[in-house]
């Protein structure tokens, strides 16, 4: 499914959004293209199909009366309105679940739904640091690296829901084991450049956390420059990559990770090496944690969006 244009910042109404993630559930009233009110609450442990959509719907019910539609942000692949986990071990039991429509029939309104990544790369390109552009990415560097992409000034979504997968493209296994392949050991993208994988090389090099390394690195600790830059340097190339298949223009960074003016400096410098014609702008996302629920909400009130 595609929006045809992005949408309008004003509506008739405020537009409802829920951002449902392993740690928390959010829900957010949505106008002008900024949230104007939320709510939050820890998401229910454990996370499964039965706890978390009726939880998520007692959270958005005060808001929702105001509200002319609902977007929902959520991890995992989502199709056509459906989610099924892409990690089992923090949503277990969802499968094909219909979270558009059930989630839709319990506040009442008409309801899309968006994987949270894709959410916050709509909120970014309509809202944010994608403005302006026509073929844009989203990169979230903090536990895992998630992306979303805007092509043609339409939001790129794959009929299984599993595109715009940056995380889980291959790269060289520096720091992991990796599997064989006939051009060596590769690696996931966020087993070499996430902050799960920075607070891994951290404790190799003595420092307590992912937060600990990257500031070191940016105060001119060797080792920890060396892993820092490891980080930011595969994601260039992967941008790289990006911009040389889709013709991406800008990238804005996000995440934990992502948002570090340090970091920013680094892929920059990283893409350096390639082409200048497979140097998108690489900028910081403007919406910060917002950019999800913003995204959703929008996406909602997109032209022909359903589900």
């Amino acid at each position: 499914m595609t929006a045809s244009a992005a949408p309008a910042l004003t509506a008739a109404r405020p537009l409802l959004a829920l951002d449902i993630g392993g740690t928390s559930m959010r829900a957010a009233l949505v106008e002008g293209g900024r949230v104007t009110a939320r709510v939050e609450q820890r998401t229910p442990r454990p996370a499964t199909p039965d706890a978390v959509v009726p939880a998520a719907a007692a959270l958005a019910a005060p808001l929702a009366e105001q509200a002319g539609a609902l977007g929902v942000a959520c991890a995992g692949a989502v199709a056509l309105g459906r989610v099924t986990a892409t990690a089992a071990h923090t949503f277990p039991g969802w499968v094909d679940v219909p979270l558009a429509e059930q989630l839709g029939a319990a506040l009442n309104l008409p309801c899309a739904a968006l994987n949270d990544a894709r959410a916050a790369a709509w909120g970014e390109f309509v809202a944010g640091a994608g403005r302006g552009t026509r073929e844009f990415m989203f990169v979230t560097i903090s536990t895992g690296v998630g992306a979303g992409l805007v092509l043609g000034g339409q939001l790129h979504l794959a009929g299984n829901g599993l595109d715009a997968e940056l995380g889980f493209v291959s790269v060289p296994a520096l720091w992991h084991e990796g599997y064989a392949t006939p051009l060596g050991r590769l690696a996931p993208l966020e087993f070499e450049s996430s902050g799960t994988a920075l607070s891994a090389r951290a404790a190799a090099v003595g420092f307590p956390d992912a937060r600990a390394l990257c500031d070191a690195a940016e105060a001119g600790h060797a080792a920890a420059q060396e892993a820092y830059g490891h980080s930011a340097g595969v994601l260039a190339w992967k941008i790289a990559d990006i911009a040389a298949l889709l013709g991406v223009t800008r990238v804005a960074l996000g995440g934990s990770v992502g948002l570090r003016a340090g970091y920013r400096q680094r892929v920059r410098a990283a893409l350096e090496a390639f082409p200048e014609r497979y140097r998108p702008e690489v900028v910081h996302a403007g919406l910060g944690a917002d950019a999800g629920l913003i995204g959703a909400a929008l996406w909602a009130a997109a032209p022909g969006v359903k589900g």
